[in-house]
């Protein structure tokens, strides 16, 4: 059992390793929501997320046997730094299985602190099940990714700090993937204060956790599609569900479009990169019902590549109505591209792009197509824009905006 005397040696082992990752009082989200909430920015952390804790402590309760032999995991990117860099520490081979899904920059820091990478599966169920057959083979040790004691014990010491921080915290909203980090805090936080309330939160493509509540044992999904690649699992560890069970008072499921809204706020109001895992303790502040409560939610990691924090601020301007294209047919004569132009403008709408397409019809004369590609401050905004285009006569009408970069 996880004991109050293992978390403090574990807490004790990782001292001067890891970053304390001190709380961030967010004004933003406090008036959002009506409590007072505040950040656990574990995408700060070494390696860029929590995984290092649990993986450096469970590498230092191996026997020296156990590391000669070398270290092997599978993980969808997080675990695998965080092992690639205990086994760098204690100066031994690690081999990691990732998912070929895998975002580049992971896959790239993994090999960066040392380790063998290997790509393998559409999803981390996959990888993990290559990764045990590798190790049976090889004689490798094994390091479980979430379904381990040890590893939750390392991820559980978040609470401690917490704690230190904000000793009067109401609500912990902890990410779930397999389990691991769930199990550790939500065990630990109630051993400091059983009052305390701990509420784990999935992706709705991929909540393997809730189902397995709800059915009273753990249960395997048939996929695991979501944006929040980082806990896209579809089965939950055996050995960490009884902690769950018994330590995490409610599960929450967040949508993905939720989560790209969400990565937007936290990019423009706090200025940092969190991944979509880690956005689901955020997300889920809009879904709670209490008021006036000390919410702290953990940011699980940051580890996002270029190309997918991209493509999550233009789908969430978007969505927001922030970025919009509409079309509308002109005759083609000189001086009307200009008369569009200077609706737009009257309207403080802020043109990216144009395209003019005369080939839509035989007849050039009657009418060429115009698309136009504009900023704006909202759907309210966006309306006004549509409004003013068919006030002036012109047959204006919304289109796709998501290629709007291509």
């Amino acid at each position: 059992m996880l004991t109050l005397d293992q978390f403090k040696e574990a807490r004790s082992v990782l001292r001067g390793v890891i970053d304390d990752t001190e709380l961030v009082h967010s004004n933003y989200f406090s008036d959002l929501c009506g409590n007072e909430v505040y950040l656990k920015p574990e995408n700060l952390q070494v390696t860029g997320a929590y995984k290092i804790r649990g993986a450096y402590y469970k590498t230092s309760k191996l026997t020296d046997e156990q590391k000669a032999k070398g270290l092997i995991t599978a993980s969808a990117g997080n675990h695998a730094q965080g092992v690639a860099y205990a086994a760098k520490v204690a100066g031994v081979k690690a081999t990691v299985v990732m998912p070929t899904t895998t975002p580049l920059m992971k896959v790239n820091r993994t090999k960066q602190h040392g380790a063998d990478v290997i790509l393998h599966g559409s999803v981390f169920d996959d990888a993990a099940e290559h990764a045990m057959k590798l190790a049976e083979e090889q004689g490798l040790t094994y390091i479980p990714p979430f379904n381990d004691l040890e590893i939750a014990c390392g991820q559980g010491t978040i609470a401690y700090e917490i704690f230190q921080s904000l000793p009067d915290v109401d609500i912990i909203l902890v990410p779930i993937g397999g389990g691991g980090l769930a199990a550790g805090v939500s065990t630990l936080a109630k051993l400091l204060n059983p009052n305390v309330k701990v509420i784990g939160v999935e992706p709705t493509g991929a909540a393997s956790m809730k189902a397995s509540v709800e059915a009273g044992h753990v249960v395997t999904l048939p996929s695991a599609v979501t944006i929040a690649d980082g806990v896209a699992v579809r089965t939950p560890g055996d050995l960490v569900f009884p902690y769950i069970q018994e330590n995490v008072d409610e599960l929450i499921t967040i949508d993905d479009d939720e989560l790209v809204d969400t990565f937007l706020d936290i990019m423009e109001n706090h200025k940092m990169i969190v991944e979509n895992a880690g956005l689901l303790s955020v997300a889920a502040l809009k879904h709670l019902k209490c008021k006036g409560k000390n919410i702290v939610s953990i940011l699980s990691g940051g580890n996002m590549d270029v190309i997918t924090m991209a493509s999550l601020v233009q789908y969430g301007l978007i969505n927001r109505g922030r970025v919009f294209t509409f079309s509308v047919m002109l005759p083609d004569r000189p001086g009307e591209l200009l008369h569009v132009a200077e609706i737009v403008a009257k309207q403080k709408g802020n043109i990216i792009k144009l395209e003019h397409n005369q080939f839509v019809s035989i007849n050039r004369q009657s009418k060429v197509e115009l698309r136009v590609t504009l900023e704006a401050f909202g759907h309210e905004h966006k309306s006004a824009i549509l409004k003013a285009m068919q006030n002036e006569g012109y047959d204006a009408f919304l289109v796709d905006s998501t290629s709007i970069y291509d």
